[in-house]
């Protein structure tokens, strides 16, 4: 049997305003349609149900927005007179009353539901803010926590877009266990009020329906979106904020898009490296249900690198006289398992107090200081590691023996002419660490030897660095793009088997470049060295390699030898003897994945508008410029002519980078120093961060256009990768990876949880990992993330396309999983 009811809520509002909802003589059966619309807001609908279920009604809500709150109170119900059938004259009255008020209370409604969406922003931690949904906390270097929001508003600028409108329905994914779909309801039911209501308060209806609609709008992507949000009540005032821009949109959208993306005018990796393996190797399906992490048990520990710590197939190898155990030699299925931690490991020391010391235990080998602490390579001083000096030929300090060799040769110019710097055999990198000083960036290389943990020391300290030997086959960088090649005492024999290490140095060495060899050879005279030092005379001048200087640094005590490579062809025309040989014209100098070494050279480009002709312009110009051989004719890698490909791809990332990145994802940069970029295009990721305290280690793949040459002639380096494959540096080396658009092409060709499982190698904890990609791979990495308890600290979807951040935890699986080819 249906009941009629007639209840009234009260409502104060700033302390002076009363909002009174009258539900009165409607059988039961008619409260199902009205009574939605009347307890739609979230803060009345607790009240008004505990009255419609006669109960009596909860502590009143009260919930702070900025300084703006809400108080619930209860009114006295009058009664119905029975005598007469009239109401009472009081009754009549408080009609009267309530229809006066009407106007006020569907004001406070409106004021109640309505909200105000803060941009993205670091917000200040005085303010008093509710989150309504997940908020994410980001710790700065003073460990205070900032917090950090997403949030899209149709009256204020996005954070990233270029133009107004919602996403699509199908375009966000929510990550949340809170019901949105009631509240979506609620806000979009909009039923005719009483018919006591007057002209005005429908006029005041209409108001508030239209607010609701537009809060529905909203509310898809709110509470149960990944975006975060905050509500606040109270005084109109919005924070306002800088336009933030993630994802590009309108001319700018090919920029992301990679479904039309081709080669355009740039062969790939592949293609130019002959020797190159054919094809993958079949991979097990993956498991999409589950994720069942287990931590790597393996000889090396925390110091895992798969292709490098491969036992079983160096164990196999014929001869290692080469240095073939040093090369990379990958396992067939990539590990899937998580390296562990070294006990006490914490987050690293900042950039630049790192180059100086480092955490103990973070890298806890002391091998190369009791081999090299006499050299000031490195010393043990209690819970830190640090270093004195630089290295053995310079022990008093790396940037006295950088200025030596600028006076005794002007011409090298550090930071002008001279900018991108390969350091073959770099210990533990202080030559490299120390250019930064001069605005140069050198890339350091060493193997993963007897000199235990060099290249990680360095990584640790910040120093770019990777594990690399010269043995049997060509260092996987591109041929003529480096401004300088030094070597001090770094223990190769350049000199034997016709010189084919020199020659491969030789092959990277821009025309008109310069080797600087500091060794004992140059100023001992025991027959050793003096036989050293008369092979290399010869093997240079052979070689046309013009020596530049001799001369001895008297404070570090050590010799100098600096020659420079021909920016011509005619001292190669006039050698009466071809040795070392040229190579053959059919030889493709830039082939260097898996490519073996040859004896012999390449001839200096001498066309105008091939790349070798000219050296670069001047750093720092040089990283904007356009490279004078890409031409118009070319046809970029988006499908414009290259010169506006290149232009076009650089503003794209400066806005990104400076509009978002910086200021838009939480990131604390202060403690961000190794950064890679996992799929790079023209290098203008790295570009746009070039005025930051950070470097950007360029990875293109070897099936991608093969831009790598453009990145090193803007004054950035890199190196050719294949993601299928580990990479050859140790764990927990990077602060940031940036992966745009990589995971949809792994997840085609290979394993792409052995690709997570490799970013959580390389990235260390509290370290980010940004994802640029279709919304079905966010949405996967996101919970392979999850999966390894990483934090999700932003995603971001619109048009199918997907921003995911991620923050990489301490977290480590207990279950152990073998890797039998990694044990000794």
């Amino acid at each position: 049997m249906n009941t009629n009811h007639t209840y009234y809520t009260t409502y104060a509002v700033h302390s002076h305003m009363l909002i009174i909802k009258k539900i009165h003589k409607y059988p039961e059966s008619h409260f199902s349609h009205t009574r939605s619309n009347l307890i739609s807001s979230h803060l009345l609908k607790p009240i008004v149900l505990h009255y419609l279920s006669n109960e009596q009604p909860p502590d009143p809500p009260f919930q702070t927005y900025n300084t703006t709150y809400f108080k619930s109170t209860q009114m006295a119900v009058p009664k119905h007179s029975k005598s007469d059938g009239r109401k009472s004259t009081n009754t009549c009255c408080s009609t009267v009353t309530l229809v006066a008020f009407v106007a006020l209370c569907l004001v406070g409604v409106w004021m109640m539901t309505s909200s105000s969406v803060v941009p993205l922003q670091n917000l200040d931690t005085t303010q008093k803010n509710d989150i309504i949904t997940k908020s994410y906390d980001t710790e700065d270097s003073s460990g205070e926590n900032t917090v950090n929001t997403a949030t899209l508003d149709d009256s204020k600028p996005k954070q990233f877009e270029d133009n107004p409108g919602d996403l699509p329905d199908d375009a966000t994914k929510g990550d949340s266990n809170v019901n949105s779909q009631q509240d979506n309801n609620n806000n979009n039911n909009n039923p005719k009020e009483d018919d006591e209501t007057t002209n005005e308060s429908e006029k005041e209806t209409k108001q508030d329906e239209q607010e609701n609609n537009e809060y529905g709008k909203e509310s898809k992507y709110g509470v149960d979106s990944q975006l975060e949000k905050v509500e606040s009540e109270g005084k109109n005032d919005k924070t306002d904020a800088p336009k933030t821009e993630v994802l590009p949109s309108g001319a700018e959208s090919e920029l992301l898009s990679e479904t039309s993306v081709k080669n355009g005018s740039f062969s790939t990796q592949a293609s130019e490296s002959s020797k190159e393996k054919e094809g993958q190797k079949s991979v097990k399906p993956e498991n999409n249900k589950g994720y069942n992490w287990k931590l790597c048990n393996v000889t090396a520990g925390p110091d895992y690198i798969p292709c490098l710590d491969n036992l079983q197939a160096i164990r196999s190898l014929r001869t290692t006289k080469h240095y073939e155990h040093r090369e990379r030699h990958c396992p067939e299925n990539p590990p899937t398992c998580l390296v562990p931690l070294p006990e006490g490991y914490q987050r690293p020391i900042k950039w630049p107090t790192s180059r100086e010391k480092i955490w103990y235990h973070n890298v806890p080998h002391t091998k190369l200081a009791v081999l090299k602490g006499h050299q000031n390579w490195v010393k043990v001083d209690g819970e830190y590691l640090t270093f004195p000096g630089g290295g053995t030929q310079f022990k008093h300090g790396a940037l006295h023996y950088i200025d030596f060799i600028q006076e005794n040769v002007p011409e090298i110019a550090w930071g002008k002419r001279s900018r991108v710097v390969l350091d073959v055999g770099c210990g533990v990198a202080s030559f490299g660490g120390f250019l930064f000083d001069r605005d140069v960036l050198a890339m350091s290389l060493a193997p993963k030897d007897e000199h235990e943990a060099q290249v990680q020391f360095a990584l640790e300290r910040g120093i770019p660095a990777i594990s690399a030997v010269m043995g049997t086959q060509r260092l996987t960088f591109p041929a003529r793009v480096f401004d300088v090649v030094h070597c001090a005492r770094c223990r190769v024999p350049w000199h034997i088997e016709g010189g084919k290490l020199l020659l491969e140095l030789n092959r990277l060495l821009r025309p008109g470049g310069y080797f600087v060899w500091s060794a004992t050879p140059i100023y001992q005279k025991n027959p050793e060295d003096v036989g050293i030092w008369d092979a290399m005379k010869k093997l240079t001048k052979s070689m046309c390699w013009e020596v530049q200087a001799v001369g001895k640094d008297k404070v570090n005590k050590v010799g100098v030898a600096v020659y420079r490579k021909p920016m011509s062809n005619e001292c190669y025309e006039g050698r009466q003897q071809n040795e070392p040989p040229m190579c053959n014209e059919s030889d493709d100098p830039n082939a260097a994945w898996k490519v073996p070494l040859q004896t012999c050279m390449h001839k200096v480009p001498v066309a105008a508008q091939v790349r070798g002709s000219q050296w670069p312009e001047q750093w720092p110009s040089r990283v904007e410029k356009v490279p004078y051989w890409l031409l118009s004719s070319q046809v970029g890698v988006y499908g414009k002519p290259a010169p506006d490909d290149f232009s076009a791809d650089f503003e794209h990332w400066k806005r990104v980078v400076n509009k978002s990145y910086k200021s838009g994802l939480g990131i604390d940069w202060s403690t961000v120093r190794n950064v890679m970029d996992m799929r790079a295009i023209y290098g203008g990721f790295a570009a746009a961060l070039k005025d930051m305290n950070i470097w950007v280690m360029n990875i293109v793949s070897v099936d991608s256009p093969d831009t790598l040459p453009i990145i090193y002639e803007r004054g950035l380096f890199g190196i050719y990768h294949d993601w299928c494959e580990s990479f050859s540096t140790y764990p927990r080396s990077y602060d940031l990876l940036h992966a745009d658009h990589l995971f949809s092409k792994i997840k085609n060709k290979c394993n792409m949880t052995a690709l997570v499982a490799e970013v959580d190698r390389i990235l260390r904890p509290e370290g980010k990992l940004i994802i640029r990609d279709t919304v079905d791979i966010t949405n996967e990495v996101e919970n392979m993330a999850r999966s390894m308890n990483w934090e999700v600290r932003l995603t971001y979807s619109k048009d199918k396309e997907g921003l995911l951040c991620v923050q990489k935890s301490m977290w480590r699986p207990t279950e152990l999983e073998t890797i039998p080819y990694a044990i000794a």
